[in-house]
């Protein structure tokens, strides 16, 4: 700091007594050593000032002049001081005449060491009062005693202002200070278990999660990959937790923070596993980005009997696989060591191409409907999680029997489907339906390498991917990579927990997955298409649209339409051809036209009717459930009818 009186002090000891004339007052030099020694320091120099000869002009180095004592009646001290002429000196009349007539100096040096010290020049005259010359006491005396103590009142201030200054500057560029202890990444890394506790870091944070790790809704194992190393590149698969309510809910586990000395993650830990992703249609409703999920718009879902390829909803749990064609290998195996490995080339060519229309449909599909009623978990799924399609491949019944399995077998027994695409502990998404469907010959599962006519497109499952025609989308495995025949249901998370139905009496305290089965057959559906909700309709006639679906084959029968909320109803027109008994794999499109008034309030109204007359439920609270799957309560729209 310039003009530090340490550095002032040490000058004036260099100096010497009153006899010598160089470095007679303090010069400042060197550098300072903090803004408290600079107080102390400061008295030590106004002492060796006091005892100083008297001068007359001293030069600053700045290059200024320091000036001379004000005027005893305040005269010739600018900058609004003039008021410290005139307080009394009369504790200080004790000293030294030699005291008194250096007193002004020594007072105008305190209040510009002062001022530098807070950050600040002081304006202070280049010139001496006239009227003072050395030797004076008359020009000292009381008058300078007082200065000398009000400069130092003043001084006290000065001084503290300026340490605030530093202190509040110090602060906002110091890192804040931590509670927590601080942990290497290696001692993180003992933590992996619940036994030696589970320990995670997310940035520099470090939380110990044990006591959560059975309740995380994506499961235990999934959590524990985790364990004893960084989140980032986990969440970077699964972009939910990327939200504010997760990170509240993860810094009630907090226990430490990473060692400032410790590295950050390799970047390339986190490398964006997304970034090899096809491109996709604009038009599509995206739900989530990373993985990629998105729907058909509504407007657009029942245009065409068939959904064009890229406007098909898409449904993905894990990056998009880049599979080389030429060196796809499918891996079909079961119990006694039999092993079948097929190429793409060899899948075309060895088994007859099977064509089956059927429609997907999402598990969540609605589920924005029971979100309403009560938060649930997943994808907020409008009425577009579900398409239609015609599949070509090899019937997955040929290739079983192909690889030396029989069309019935003893006990419950399951077709396990694993897909290529995995989460960073190499777990691959999996599923499983019962064996007597896989070998069915009127359950038509395919092994599909075509979607409409066209090589699958790389977000539904390029090279090859399960169809699994009348049941939940989530066993139809994309990219697929292995077949096993097995006596239990997949391993899978999304098989053992997830994709099940329970009471709305269930909330995430009491779930037991292991208590419901596995949804395979999906019950009856049907949702409005045109009008969409909140739409205005010119008076006459309107037309509504909209879809009709059931799963396990069971054809729709019938659609009922109302347009006052579901006083009164009226039957739609079914498009298509009725199919063959328990082969309906494929929706009804329906429609009716009726006359609606100008002015109206309309609420329509839509529910479907199965071959087993199965119908949908007319609201969403008793069917409403924590992960909000199986949503297919009457369909319901406001519409205004314009006057």
């Amino acid at each position: 700091m310039r003009g530090c009186p340490d550095n002032a002090y040490r000058g004036a000891q260099r100096g010497g007594g009153s006899g010598q004339q160089r470095d007679r007052h303090p010069v400042p030099t060197g550098k300072c050593r903090g803004p408290f020694k600079c107080i102390a320091a400061l008295s030590r120099a106004a002492v060796a000032l006091l005892s100083a000869g008297p001068q007359d002009h001293q030069r600053d180095p700045e290059g200024g002049v320091w000036p001379r004592p004000p005027h005893p009646k305040g005269r010739g001290f600018t900058g609004g001081h003039a008021h410290i002429a005139s307080l009394k000196g009369a504790a200080l009349r004790r000293r030294s005449r030699n005291w008194k007539r250096n007193a002004g100096p020594a007072a105008m040096l305190l209040l510009r060491a002062a001022a530098i010290a807070a950050g600040h020049r002081l304006p202070l005259p280049r010139r001496a009062c006239s009227r003072f010359t050395p030797g004076n006491p008359a020009a000292g005396g009381r008058r300078g005693a007082a200065t000398v103590l009000a400069a130092l009142l003043g001084l006290g201030a000065a001084l503290a202002y300026g340490e605030r200054r530093r202190r509040v500057a110090q602060a906002a560029q110091a890192p804040p200070s931590s509670r927590y202890p601080r942990y290497t990444r290696e001692e993180v890394g003992r933590h992996r278990s619940p036994q030696d506790r589970v320990w995670v870091t997310h940035g520099t944070d470090v939380f110990d999660v044990t006591d959560f790790v059975e309740l995380h809704p994506g499961g235990a194992e999934k959590l524990l990959l985790a364990a004893g190393g960084a989140l980032e590149p986990f969440w970077a698969l699964y972009a939910v937790h990327n939200q504010p309510h997760v990170l509240e809910l993860l810094r009630e586990f907090k226990v430490g923070e990473l060692s400032p000395d410790e590295a950050p993650p390799d970047p390339s830990a986190a490398q964006d596993p997304f970034a090899g992703d096809p491109p996709r249609h604009p038009g599509l409703r995206i739900s989530s980005r990373k993985p990629f999920n998105a729907e058909t718009p509504a407007e657009l879902l029942t245009e065409r009997f068939l959904t064009p390829n890229e406007l098909f909803f898409t449904r993905n749990h894990l990056p998009v696989p880049a599979v080389d064609p030429g060196s796809y290998r499918l891996r079909v195996e079961g119990p006694e060591g039999r092993v079948l490995s097929l190429s793409l080339s060899e899948l075309r060519s060895r088994f007859p191409k099977h064509e089956v229309t059927a429609t997907l449909q999402c598990a969540g599909n609605r589920r924005s409907e029971m979100s309403r009623v009560r938060p649930v978990k997943g994808l907020a799924w409008d009425i577009g999680a579900i398409g239609t399609a015609r599949w070509g491949g090899a019937r997955l019944r040929d290739v079983l029997l192909h690889a030396g399995f029989g069309e019935e077998r003893d006990g419950e027994w399951h077709v396990c489907f694993e897909g290529l695409d995995a989460d960073p502990g190499g777990a691959p998404y999996g599923a499983s339906i019962p064996y007597g469907r896989a070998v069915s010959a009127g359950a038509d599962v395919l092994l599909a390498y075509e979607m409409n006519g066209e090589e699958l497109p790389r977000d539904h499952g390029f090279p090859v991917r399960v169809v699994v025609p009348g049941v939940v989308g989530a066993r139809s495995v994309k990219w697929l990579g292995r077949v096993a025949v097995s006596a239990a249901e997949s391993p899978s998370h999304w098989q053992q927990n997830d994709y099940k139905g329970f009471s709305p009496c269930v909330d995430w305290d009491s779930v037991d997955y292991s208590s419901a089965p596995a949804i395979q057959e999906l019950p009856v559906q049907s949702a409005i298409t045109h009008p969409r909700p909140g739409a205005a309709v010119p008076p006459g006639e309107l037309t509504v649209k909209g879809y009709a679906w059931s799963g396990g084959g069971r054809d729709v029968v019938r659609v009922d339409v109302s347009l006052d909320g579901g006083r009164t109803w009226s039957v739609a027109s079914l498009a298509g051809e009725r199919a063959a008994p328990g082969r309906a794999w494929a929706w009804r499109l329906w429609e009716l036209r009726a006359p609606v008034p100008a002015g109206a309030q309309l609420e329509i109204v839509c529910k479907a009717v199965d071959r087993s007359y199965n119908v949908q439920p007319d609201t969403v609270g008793p069917i409403w459930n924590l992960r909000g799957v199986l949503s297919n309560a009457w369909h319901r729209v406001p519409v205004t009818v314009t006057r």
